[in-house]
């Protein structure tokens, strides 16, 4: 059982509080910076989804709210909470979070800054929220009508978005590592709009469909399927299963470039996989005639 820490849970509901009077909505978490209430679903056998529609605690960022009352409540409900979490994407700010990391090995505000100067944007002033490992998070206000979803290292490496379904710790919020603290004037600063530029970059990209090509017919279009639903880890082996089923069917030629694009929207690179391509075609290849 967690133990509990009256003073802790204590100025954790207070800065709560304070962060729900900016309009911000808000959730308790525990010392891991995970949710303090667990499910209510969780002993169900086969839990349908729920985002809070029973009305129980327990639904992580769907049980965020500004309404002092329910968070008081909800913090009530786990006595144990040395923290808070702010939900991303939702009115009136929006928020997006930029989370720059130091546990990867990399410099992120660089990489940041080099993101900056190559496509042509500057951070404005805005909240910056120091986390004990020596990270930050940049709080910034997005749209209303743009979905901004969350991220791990997509935007480069050290660096993870907080969007629509995440949530930011809060400043004053104690974990097992430290204190979240707000970086030295900026705490009175409302979130600042993200850049246009940057905001284009943070956009879902687009769903592309490859064309069926015409000549492989229902069995071309299952092999790009098959390739489409790869996940890390069996890229190149469903990539090179399905260019030696198209090879010895002879149309790897023609499906060549469909598995291409399939492969690039799974996460290899052209090259890795017209390389992996090339392969299979030289396997199924029919061996040349013996001399005699």
């Amino acid at each position: 059982m967690a133990t509990i820490d009256r003073q802790a849970t204590t100025l954790a509901l207070a800065h709560a509080l304070s962060a729900a009077e900016r309009g911000l909505a808000v959730i308790p978490l525990s010392r891991t910076k995970l949710p303090a209430l667990r499910s209510p679903h969780r002993d169900d056998p086969d839990p349908a989804p729920c985002h809070g529609e029973c009305g129980r605690f327990g639904h992580g960022v769907y049980d965020a709210s500004a309404d002092p009352r329910r968070i008081r409540e909800l913090f009530a409900a786990a006595p144990w909470a040395t923290g808070y979490g702010i939900a991303c994407g939702l009115h009136p700010h929006h928020l997006i979070g930029i989370d720059l990391d130091t546990k990867s090995g990399t410099d992120s505000s660089a990489a940041l800054r080099e993101l900056a100067l190559r496509h042509l944007f500057t951070i404005p002033e805005t909240v910056v929220v120091l986390t004990p490992s020596g990270g930050r998070h940049l709080w910034l206000s997005g749209p209303p009508d743009l979905v901004v979803p969350n991220s791990a290292g997509r935007l480069a490496p050290g660096i993870d978005i907080r969007g629509a379904g995440g949530y930011l710790v809060g400043p004053g919020s104690r974990t097992d590592h430290g204190v979240y603290s707000t970086a030295p004037g900026t705490a009175r600063l409302a979130p600042a709009s993200c850049p246009s530029e940057l905001l284009r970059l943070l956009a879902p990209p687009p769903r592309r469909h490859p064309p069926a090509p015409p000549a492989t017919g229902r069995q071309g279009q299952g092999l790009v399927q098959f390739v489409l639903a790869a996940h890390e880890g069996q890229r190149n082996t469903r990539l090179f299963w399905a260019a030696c089923r198209a090879y010895e069917n002879g149309i790897g030629t023609e499906l060549t470039d469909p598995l291409v694009e399939a492969a690039v929207r799974t996460g290899l690179t052209e090259r890795e996989a017209r390389s992996t391509i090339a392969s299979a075609a030289r396997m199924t290849a029919p061996a040349p005639p013996r001399r005699s």
